[in-house]
């Protein structure tokens, strides 16, 4: 058994299961691939996949098992190499940040800034998606780290730690009649139309159940991925708008009005996420603590262990 073959199994299922496509990925020969995971299978006595003729369809039940300690064995020797990295080159490497467009829009900006100045020798890169996306991209080791609101805490393999509360706000034209009520209610939101988030992202869900509660039926009228689109429709008079309280500058956002509605839609919070198990360069420590006052090295690495009592909200 050797390093080679594990990596070949890992690489055919995240090929779906198509070893010419693994072969490449890993810079080989597809016979290569192919044989050394023939070798293993006679090693372990057990069909890693199924297959059908020469092609392979998919895991057996035995495979299944052996995937999973291929990830973990993999994953500590991915962790042993960031350890010879970060202590050959303490200030330095790379660090890659998948988070949502409102995230990377309103909120990462000075922090990035903050960080760039500490570490400038570090590459950083920003990839962005919805929760579910950017989510995937830690557990396959795409980027170190994701932040998006809570519906990440619910994804397996990830250990989420929250960075600080928010809630959404009704984004109307500076002369629309809901910036008169005291206290908007969802009747009156419902009573025009809407243009708020795609039902992938987490906030979206929580309006959704709001209105289900009430027994109400809004007419979305456009879903956007981002608060820049949404607030774009709403000044072209198309309806009303429901974002993030975070996405609304009154600097910049001029033509429009933002009405708190927490007490309708509930409190959110955003949170960071980082692969179980992995080993994270000291500069990404100093990069949470930058995100949020609320965390630091220590209870990050609480979490990491699997203690939630000291950093939960």
């Amino acid at each position: 058994m050797n390093l080679h073959q594990l990596r070949f199994v890992r690489e055919a299922v995240r090929q779906n299961y198509n070893l010419t496509d693994a072969a490449k990925a890993l810079f080989t020969s597809q016979p290569g691939v192919s044989k050394a995971i023939i070798e293993l299978e006679e090693e372990l006595g057990v069909d890693i996949f199924t297959r059908h003729g020469k092609r392979i369809r998919g895991l057996t039940e035995p495979g299944r098992l052996v995937l999973e300690s291929v990830e973990l064995v993999m994953q500590e020797i991915d962790s042993m190499k960031r350890i010879g990295k970060e202590y050959a080159a303490q200030d330095s490497g790379s660090f890659t940040i998948a988070t949502t467009h409102t995230q990377a829009r309103y909120t990462l900006p000075k922090v990035v800034q903050a960080f760039m100045i500490k570490f400038p020798k570090v590459r950083l890169s920003l990839l962005q998606g919805n929760p579910r996306q950017i989510a995937e991209m830690v557990q396959r080791d795409q980027a170190d780290l994701a932040i998006a609101t809570e519906s990440i805490a619910a994804i397996d393999g990830l250990i989420t730690l929250p960075c600080y509360q928010w809630e959404h706000v009704v984004v109307v034209p500076v002369d629309h009649p809901l910036l008169k009520s005291k206290s908007v209610t969802l009747e009156e939101i419902a009573a025009f139309p809407l243009i708020t988030y795609d039902s992938a992202f987490a906030g979206r869900n929580k309006i959704d159940h709001a209105f289900v509660l009430r027994g109400l039926k809004p007419d979305i009228l456009l879903e956007a991925i981002d608060a820049d689109v949404i607030k774009t429709y709403v000044e072209l008079g198309m309806g009303i708008g429901i974002i993030a309280g975070m996405a609304f500058d009154a600097e910049r956002d001029r033509g429009l009005r933002a009405i708190p509605v927490g007490h309708l839609f509930g409190m959110n919070v955003s949170r960071v996420a980082v692969k179980q198990g992995a080993y994270l360069r000291s500069y990404i420590y100093t990069f949470i603590e930058l995100l949020t006052p609320t965390l630091n090295r220590k209870l990050i690495e609480q979490a990491m262990s699997g203690d939630k009592e000291h950093y939960e909200l």
